[in-house]
């Protein structure tokens, strides 16, 4: 009824549609701003947009505290409050360096010790950040792309081992409506079935939840014969790569790449990361 009253509300509302469209993120670009991942307690962070996913990165610790997907569902869930344990203060990516000539790249946490981090590429196309240890011995770079995160340790102290982990809330909460695919078959398995073993190459993992549309993947690039091992905690998964139990194995500069497959398919995941092959 207002449309035939007045041709002004016709303008008004073009106005106001082409406002929003202007405003609407381009899914070919990477996006960096700086702010406050309020849901980890008010931590200093960039925060990266790519198609299907935003990422914050904390500055102190180096390592994300949130990775929201296209619905604005957290599948990390990191808060800072200590003493929160599965439930909040482990939780993140890729919390590489522990107990091992520090405690480094995962977002600041009691136990985490300060890194010191710059942004060495900023493009629509490729933001890169690179995170040096406080003790200056450890180096890694984060790479955004349109479709992903790559994560690569440049810098291992040493005599020194690392591991890389997923240790996060498939689909916003661990549930047993939870599972997860790996490269060792083609088999959903329930989010509470561990493992423990050198995955087949190209290695890598992903995460679903039954309520949700996609799933989130981790490839590991480099081939090894060391272990990998899941395990499911109360609260939140335990995935790591080059890990057994507490044991690190991962000794050289080595990347991973982490991002949102927009399906629950097996075919389909194994073909969004057989893509980002070398």
């Amino acid at each position: 009824m207002l449309l035939r009253k007045s041709g002004q509300f016709l303008i008004i509302g073009f106005v106001l549609l082409s406002i929003a469209c202007s405003n609407t993120p381009d899914s070919n670009k990477v996006e960096l701003s700086h702010g406050i991942d309020e849901s980890a307690g008010g931590l200093d962070s960039y925060i990266v947009s790519i198609s299907n996913a935003t990422f914050y990165l904390e500055k102190e610790g180096g390592g994300l505290s949130s990775m929201l997907d296209a619905d604005g569902v957290d599948w990390l869930g990191f808060n800072d409050t200590v003493g929160s344990g599965w439930k909040g203060e482990y939780r993140g990516f890729p919390n590489a360096v522990h107990k091992q000539d520090g405690n480094y790249f995962h977002a600041m946490n009691a136990g985490t010790d300060k890194s010191t981090s710059v942004v060495t590429i900023e493009t629509d196309q490729h933001v890169q950040i690179m995170v040096t240890s406080g003790n200056g011995k450890w180096q890694s770079q984060y790479d955004f792309y349109p479709d992903r995160l790559d994560f690569t340790m440049t810098q291992v102290s040493d005599g020194y081992h690392y591991w890389v982990q997923y240790e996060g809330v498939p689909g916003g909460g661990m549930d047993d409506t939870d599972f997860w695919y790996a490269s060792i078959d083609d088999k959903a398995h329930p989010i509470n079935e561990s493992f423990l073993g050198d995955l087949p190459a190209p290695e890598w993992f992903a995460f679903g939840d039954a309520n949700a549309t996609r799933m989130i993947y981790i490839l590991h690039h480099e081939n090894d014969q060391h272990p990998d091992n899941y395990v499911s905690r109360p609260y939140m998964t335990v995935l790591g790569f080059g890990r057994s139990e507490k044991n690190k194995f991962l000794n050289t500069p080595q990347t991973f790449s982490l991002g949102f497959a927009e399906s629950t398919d097996y075919g389909d995941i194994e073909k969004k990361v057989m893509g980002l092959i070398n």
